[in-house]
C-alpha cells in the first residue's frame, strides 16, 4: 500500500499516525503538525498527521466535539499546505465520506462503528486508504469479514482492494478497562492488511470520569515498545503539547515533548527485532 508517496505494509519501517484527538484550533494543529514535520525529516520515516473534525462519541453531550465538517476540513487543508504532511481524520456517516475524501489522504472508521457495513464500504469504495479500527468488544478474527467487505466494496467501485489497514486499540476487560493482547497484532495479519496499533487509546479508561474517559498515559510507551518488537506496519498516537489542558482524550495523551524520545526507540527496537527493513 501506499500513502502520499510512502510505501505502508509488513516489509516496511513503521509509520507514524499522530496528532491532536480533535481539532481544538488552527493554531493547535499547526503547532503539533510542525513538530510531526520536523520527525519525519529527521528520522527519515513517514508521518500521517491525524486529528477530527468531529467527535461523535463522546460520553457526555457537553463534552467539546469539535469544530464540525466544513471549519475542520479548512483547518486540515491548512496543514498540509505549510507542511506537506498527509491527513488522516475519522469519518461517521457514509455521507461524510465524498466530502472527505477530497481533503484527506486516509480516511478512518471509528472503533465503535467496525461493523457498520455502509460506512465501511462507502469508505473503501472512495479511492482513498481505509484504516479501519477494531471495535473494543470483537476478537482479532472478526476483522476477516469486515476487510472482506470494505476490498468488495473497493472492487465494485473500480478502486485498488489492497486499500484497508486494521488497527488494534484493545478489548474491554470488565468495566471502564481495556487490554491489550499481543497476539492480536499477529492474528490480524491473517487479513493481509498492514496492522496499526492505536498506542494511545489502547490505554484509555472508558467512560471512567463519569461525563469523559480516563486513562494510563504511564502504559502507552511500554505498549507501544512491545507492539514494535512484535511487528506493526504502523503506530497511531495522540500527542498534545499540554495534554492536561486538551478538550479530549488528555489522560491518554502523549505530551509532545516527550514524542520523539519515543518514536526513536521504538524505531530501533523495530529494527532489531525484524531488520532495517
Amino acid at each position: 500500500m501506499r500513502i502520499a508517496g510512502h510505501t505502508v505494509g509488513a516489509m516496511a519501517r513503521p509509520f507514524l499516525i499522530a496528532g491532536p484527538c480533535v481539532i481544538e484550533s488552527e493554531a493547535l494543529c499547526l503547532e503539533i503538525a510542525r513538530h510531526l514535520a520536523r520527525l519525519r525529516d529527521r528520522l527519515g520515516i513517514a508521518v500521517v498527521f491525524k486529528a477530527s473534525f468531529d467527535k461523535a462519541n463522546r460520553s457526555a453531550h457537553t463534552s467539546f466535539r469539535g469544530p464540525g465538517l466544513d471549519e475542520g476540513l479548512a483547518v486540515l487543508g491548512k496543514v498540509r499546505a505549510e507542511t506537506g504532511l498527509p491527513l488522516l481524520t475519522d469519518v461517521h456517516s457514509a455521507e461524510q465520506v465524498a466530502r472527505v475524501a477530497e481533503v484527506v489522504d486516509v480516511l478512518q472508521t471509528p472503533a465503535f462503528l467496525a461493523r457498520q457495513t455502509d460506512l465501511i464500504m462507502a469508505a473503501a469504495a472512495s479511492g482513498r486508504p481505509v484504516n479501519i479500527k477494531k471495535a473494543q468488544f470483537m476478537a482479532p478474527g472478526d476483522m476477516l469479514p469486515v476487510v472482506a467487505k470494505a476490498r468488495a466494496a473497493a472492487r465494485a467501485a473500480g478502486c485498488d482492494e489492497d486499500c484497508v489497514m486494521v488497527c488494534e486499540r484493545g478489548s474491554s476487560f470488565g468495566y471502564h478497562n481495556l487490554v491489550v493482547d499481543m497476539r492480536a497484532l499477529v492474528e490480524m495479519r491473517e487479513t493481509a492488511c498492514p496492522v496499526i496499533f492505536d498506542a494511545t487509546h489502547s490505554v484509555q479508561l472508558p467512560g471512567a470520569m463519569g461525563g469523559s474517559s480516563g486513562g494510563r498515559r504511564e502504559f502507552v510507551a511500554p505498549l507501544a515498545r512491545a507492539a514494535a518488537a512484535v511487528g506493526v506496519s504502523g503506530l497511531f498516537m495522540e500527542t498534545h503539547p499540554t495534554p492536561a489542558q486538551a478538550l479530549s482524550d488528555g489522560p491518554n495523551a502523549i505530551p509532545l515533548d516527550q514524542l520523539d524520545t519515543l518514536i526513536e526507540r521504538i524505531l530501533h527496537i523495530a529494527e532489531a527485532a525484524h531488520g532495517d527493513a
